[in-house]
Formats: C-alpha cells, sequence, structure tokens
C-alpha cells in the first residue's frame, strides 16, 4: 500500500483526511470524529506488519492510555477495523519539534531550557513508572499551544523484537543512533538512556550541531568511545553551570549521570 493511500478511509468513528507522517511501522493521520467533528491524530500500523505486530501495537496503545501527564500525548481511542489496528491521540497543531527546528538550527538558551524542563518532567515521571522511552529526538516532541511539549511515539521496544526492528550492526540496538547512550547501543537500555538522549537534543539545539557525525558504526564507536566537543569549543558562550549539567548527562557510564532526569 503507498503511503498515504489510506486517505478518506473511515476507522471506526473517524475518517482519515490526510498523512501527517510516516515510519517503517506505521503513518500518523489528521483525522476527524465524524460525530464530533473534533481533530485528531491516528497511528495506523503499516500493513506489511499486521499479522505480526498488531498485538504489540495495541499492547503499545494500551500502555500509552495508562499515561496521564501534561507532557504526554494522550491516547483517546484504539480498534481494529478489517484486520487493521490503530490508535488515536491528541493532535499536535504546530507539529513536531524537528520541522519547528530544523537540523542546523540554533536555539537561545532559555527556549532550550523551556522545551527540556517539559520534557524532562516527563520522562521523570515515564521512569517512575518503571519504562523506558528510548527513542528521545526532536522528531518525538509534538508542539502544542503556548510552546507547550507532548513526548510522543513511545513503545519502540514493544514492537521492534517482533518486527524485525533492529539497526544495521548492532541486532539488539533499539532507538535513533544519534541520540543514543552508549549502552543503548548495545542493547542494555536503562532509564538513564533517556537522559543522555535529551541531552544530546540539548547540545544539538544549542549548538546547531550533534556531538557525534559519520556513519552508523562510526557514531555508535564515538558514542562509546569519544568525548564529545565542548558546548564552548563549538564557539557558545553559555554559563559554566549549564555546560556543566549537559556534559554530565553526557557521560559514558550511566552511573557517573544524574539520577534522575
Amino acid at each position: 500500500m503507498i503511503a498515504g493511500e489510506r486517505i478518506g478511509q473511515q476507522l471506526g468513528e473517524y475518517r482519515l483526511v490526510r498523512l501527517l507522517g510516516r515510519s517503517r511501522f506505521a503513518e500518523v493521520y489528521y483525522g476527524e470524529h465524524l460525530q464530533l467533528d473534533i481533530p485528531v491524530a491516528i497511528k495506523v500500523l503499516n500493513w506489511r506488519y499486521i499479522r505480526e505486530g498488531a498485538g504489540k501495537f495495541l499492547d503499545q496503545a494500551c500502555t500509552l492510555a495508562q499515561l496521564e501527564h501534561p507532557h504526554i500525548v494522550r491516547v483517546l481511542d484504539m480498534g481494529i477495523v478489517e484486520y487493521t489496528p490503530f490508535m488515536v491521540m491528541n493532535y499536535a497543531p504546530y507539529g513536531t519539534l524537528r520541522e519547528r527546528y530544523p537540523r542546523h538550527t540554533r536555539l537561545p538558551l532559555k527556549t532550550v531550557v523551556t522545551y527540556v524542563k517539559q520534557v524532562a518532567d516527563a520522562l521523570q515521571y515515564v521512569h517512575d513508572q518503571m519504562l523506558i522511552h528510548r527513542d528521545i529526538k526532536p522528531h518525538n516532541m509534538l508542539l502544542g499551544l503556548d510552546d507547550q511539549v507532548w513526548l510522543s511515539d513511545f513503545g519502540i521496544a514493544m514492537l521492534s523484537h517482533s518486527l524485525d526492528a533492529s539497526s544495521p550492526g548492532s541486532p539488539d540496538f533499539e532507538g535513533t543512533v544519534v541520540y543514543a547512550a552508549p549502552e543503548q547501543l548495545q542493547g542494555n537500555p536503562q532509564r538513564n538512556s533517556d537522559q543522555y538522549a535529551l541531552a544530546v537534543v540539548a547540545y544539538e539545539w544549542l549548538t546547531g550541531e550533534w556531538p557525534f557525525s559519520g556513519t552508523f558504526s562510526e557514531i555508535a564507536h564515538q558514542h562509546m568511545s569519544d568525548l564529545p566537543p565542548t558546548l564552548r569549543r563549538r564557539g557558545l558562550d553559555i554559563p559554566p553551570e549549564v555546560e556543566k549539567i549537559i556534559m554530565k548527562a553526557l557521560e559514558k557510564d550511566p552511573q557517573k549521570r544524574f539520577k534522575s532526569v
């Protein structure tokens, strides 16, 4: 099925209006409730994975539905129509933070602090539920009204093993390599792996660059072996205490990072 071919289809009480985005496993549509005429985002599992992944997909939806936090996207509904599993979520009118700030964009420190505080608050809540996000990056941060951030796209681990989602060169890896902590690249993600990824995001927003670059293998090796260039070395004039916080969260050893987000 070609991306966007579901436009106009009805899934339960919802109509798929336009394609918002897609990944290997799912497509996300802007949709409308047929009776209430309210906007929603609807994630539909890719047809290639329906047989193997429908149960895992709905498990993800059930897990998300239990999370209630002002900075986590809400699952409003879920279901299966004609063998197609879907979940209904809040619609974020301003898209993702990656769309708002394309790569190489430098953000003011005040803006970075505003966003990081919201995501960190959401992550602490998630970690308190004994869950790990595993794929923290600007693409998975949705922007609502008044610069409110919603963390999205949980459950990568629920789908990855059953759907053969492991990245090339690392059979147990789940996530996005440029933001991944060393232990996550080795197939052993922990709660403060999310802290490391959020520090990479903050580093990128402040400097306009990732700490490490290259091929998948090169970036993975740098995450595990090399110290990231300091923010000041990147030509950034920020308070020393801010740099100290980011560099501590980027420690290779998870035990040397902060105890909580």
